[in-house]
């Protein structure tokens, strides 16, 4: 009986932006058995494979390959065969210099059904994240896409270089910066004015992004001048010259910098695309997760008697959230709740609340603690019965002071913090490479496990050019303790407020 054939999908992931896969490129890791991916197709996407998927590695980087393209071919024919799903993760587009039909050929003798999942090539992504157009009808209305890795030494060429000097408006060159000087001298011998603008886009549409521009007269010297090498595209044309009005990526305020997210990864995304929008390269790094309470006895026992409250008070976005949860599977909605009147710590606390109907009475003009009892001092809460629901670890304060106001608090942890460990230890190998420009804390759980992940005796040297940035005065005091010093402090202690006080930051050093 003949073994079941799986099926290939040849997956362009597109020139490095996560944002820039297709939705269907997305769908085929997800449903993947096993996931074969380039060394210029971005990490993030193995996110979306499923846990049980297989991951395998066959970059090719400056001549150092984990596998030949022979080896490749054989390894997706070997991995279908049996029946299984394989996506194939292809920088860039597979049929633009990318091999996807030399794989596909692999596939067909060997009967293994595929399919080909176009992607954004580098050769439009790139000058378009540069700001440059590749065709303009104020310039030229033609375009070729080139090979720049052709041998420079052979006798002959495959390209007709007098027909590109002379007949096409915008060149694009793939792979080229070793060949750059050939690549100029060619053009120029074949016709091709030295004063044609130029421009090379290394790391394309990624937050290491950097652009040189010149002529073809100057753009080696400048190239070498910047210490360019790959991977990067070349872009020869008068379409050159409308990067400085249309530039418009490497402009953004966190361009390039390298920051580390200690945020659960439950409530990092928020925080993630935002720096990321801004031009950040984000490491995630979650020092804590969020998990359910060891024990549901106090909640489910307040819950069975929410009639005999008078205020419910939540402090966080997760407190909000696993509460509604356990009240809804134990069989009530939001209308248990109809008689009691609430607070909220903070905007995103009040907005999750509004996701259920709920509206807050009082919302307290600052995202602390503190401030809810300044905002409760204006209240007759003597005799009154609170409920409490929050984290297991939260500060006994707001209990405390309530009480001193003649309240009835009954604290219920809905949540609590764990450490997370970084089992394969790249914070420490991101720190030791001088790859981390700052670090965020979001609460003082934040700081405290992140400071557990450092070796002691080298906290001091693998800190010491690392800006670090908290959300609030309690987190700050807490990271001080630590030994960190706070470099930056946001005004509102919400996350809008830490990204506004990074940007601020990041213009005036």
């Amino acid at each position: 009986m003949e073994t079941p054939k799986g099926k290939v999908y040849i997956v362009g992931a597109g020139p490095g932006d996560p944002g820039l896969i297709t939705i269907k490129g997305r769908r085929c890791i997800q449903q993947a058995d096993v996931v074969v991916y380039d060394y210029l197709a971005a990490k993030d996407f193995l996110k979306y494979a499923h846990k049980d998927a297989e991951i395998l590695y066959v970059g090719k980087k400056g001549g150092d390959h984990t596998l030949s393209q022979q080896g490749i071919n054989q390894l997706l024919v070997e991995k279908a065969r049996p029946g299984n799903i394989v996506t194939r993760l292809k920088g860039g587009d597979p049929f633009i210099f990318g091999r996807g039909g030399e794989e596909a050929e692999v596939l067909e003798a060997a009967g293994i059904p595929f399919e080909i999942v176009p992607g954004v090539t580098s050769a439009i992504a790139a000058p378009a994240y540069a700001g440059i157009p590749l065709t303009h009808r104020d310039f030229t209305s033609t375009l070729a896409f080139i090979t720049g890795h052709e041998d420079p030494t052979k006798t002959e060429t495959s390209i007709n270089w007098k027909s590109l000097a002379q007949g096409i408006g915008t060149l694009v060159f793939l792979m080229g910066v070793k060949n750059l000087p050939s690549i100029v001298a060619r053009l120029i011998e074949n016709g091709m004015s030295e004063d044609t603008p130029a421009a090379l886009v290394r790391w394309g549409t990624t937050t290491r992004q950097r652009t040189v521009t010149g002529t073809l007269e100057n753009i080696v010297d400048r190239v070498q001048a910047a210490g360019f090498k790959a991977p990067a595209i070349i872009v020869v044309g008068g379409v050159v010259t409308l990067r400085e009005k249309l530039k418009w990526f490497e402009d953004r305020p966190l361009l390039g910098k390298r920051i580390v997210v200690t945020r659960a990864r439950q409530q990092a995304s928020n925080l993630v695309q935002e720096l990321t929008e801004l031009g950040a390269a984000v490491l995630e790094c979650p020092t804590i997760e969020i998990v359910p309470p060891s024990d549901w006895t106090g909640l489910d026992s307040a819950i069975a008697r929410l009639a005999d409250y008078q205020w419910i008070v939540f402090t966080s976005v997760n407190g909000v959230g696993y509460f509604l949860k356990r009240l809804l599977e134990l069989g009530k909605d939001v209308r248990a709740l109809g008689q009691l009147r609430t607070a909220a710590i903070g905007p995103a606390t009040a907005s999750r609340l509004a996701e259920y109907g709920l509206f807050t009475d009082i919302i307290p003009e600052s995202y602390r603690a503190e401030s809810v009892i300044e905002a409760f001092g204006k209240e007759d809460i003597g005799g009154h019965r609170i409920l409490l629901p929050r984290a297991a670890e939260a500060r006994p304060i707001l209990p405390t002071e309530l009480q001193k106001m003649g309240a009835s608090v009954d604290e219920i942890p809905v949540y609590r913090t764990r450490a997370v460990e970084d089992e394969e230890g790249l914070l420490v190998k991101e720190l030791e490479a001088g790859g981390v420009d700052m670090v965020t804390f979001t609460s003082s759980s934040t700081a405290r496990n992140f400071r557990a992940l450092i070796p002691e005796d080298r906290f001091s040297s693998l800190m010491e050019n690392v800006t670090v940035a908290s959300i609030g005065p309690i987190t700050s005091d807490t990271a001080k303790e630590l030994g960190f010093d706070v470099h930056l402090e946001a005004e509102a202690y919400t996350i809008p407020g830490l990204i506004d006080a990074i940007v601020g930051y990041c213009a005036r050093s």
